[in-house]
């Protein structure tokens, strides 16, 4: 679990499936009531308190994207105190401390990063045969990402093309919101290819 700070009142969570099968949480509780789910996210927060000094009271709203191979990022708001802050502290009771609204976004990207160029390239060079669309490689706080979408294969193809992006690269938490507003682009499109093209 990695927790960092985007703002004031927001952070940015990235769960791995391990974090998650570690606690018996499968991908689709993440947005069903249950007590598991309570205890990651209360678990989370202490994280968060921890590393970040990030304190949770009143309402929250909660926004998990689900990355295919990589795990979850959860965005965390702290919502504005309003009316609720001014009732008696003697009317909380535990499950009051903080409202919970959860949003569930899932994203058919698969998006890694690379220390340098080169292990993006031989990436590339040895995922090529496997792909019809390229996607996008970004450059943004010193790294080279490489953003696929849906990728037309099958499940064992799927697992050995996400192995290969791992030898090389790492799965991230960075959005492709983050790296289209802030990110420079190497390739707009069809990275795999014209990477494969321009770079031996």
């Amino acid at each position: 679990m990695r927790v960092e700070r985007l703002g004031q009142d927001k952070i940015r969570i990235f769960l791995t499936f391990d974090d998650l099968s570690e606690r018996g949480i499968e991908k689709e509780d993440m947005w069903r009531d249950i007590p598991k789910v309570h205890e990651l996210f209360n678990d989370m927060m202490e994280q968060a308190y921890h590393e970040l000094g990030f304190e949770v009271s009143g309402p929250v709203a909660v926004e998990v994207f689900a990355l295919p191979a990589q795990g979850m990022v959860v965005i965390v708001t702290r919502g504005k105190t309003g009316a609720k802050a001014e009732k008696d502290e003697d009317d909380y009771d535990d499950d009051d401390m903080y409202e919970l609204e959860v949003t569930l976004e899932e994203s058919d990207l698969v998006i890694y990063s690379f220390r340098d160029f080169e292990h993006l390239v031989e990436a590339a060079h040895r995922i090529n045969a496997f792909l019809i669309n390229g996607g996008a490689a970004y450059f943004y706080q010193g790294k080279y990402y490489l953003v696929l979408e849906e990728l037309d294969v099958d499940q064992e193809r799927y697992q050995k093309l996400i192995a290969i992006l791992s030898e090389y690269g790492e799965a991230t938490p960075t959005t492709v919101y983050v790296l289209e507003e802030y990110g420079k682009v190497v390739f707009s499109d069809d990275a795999v290819k014209e990477i494969c093209r321009h770079f031996r």
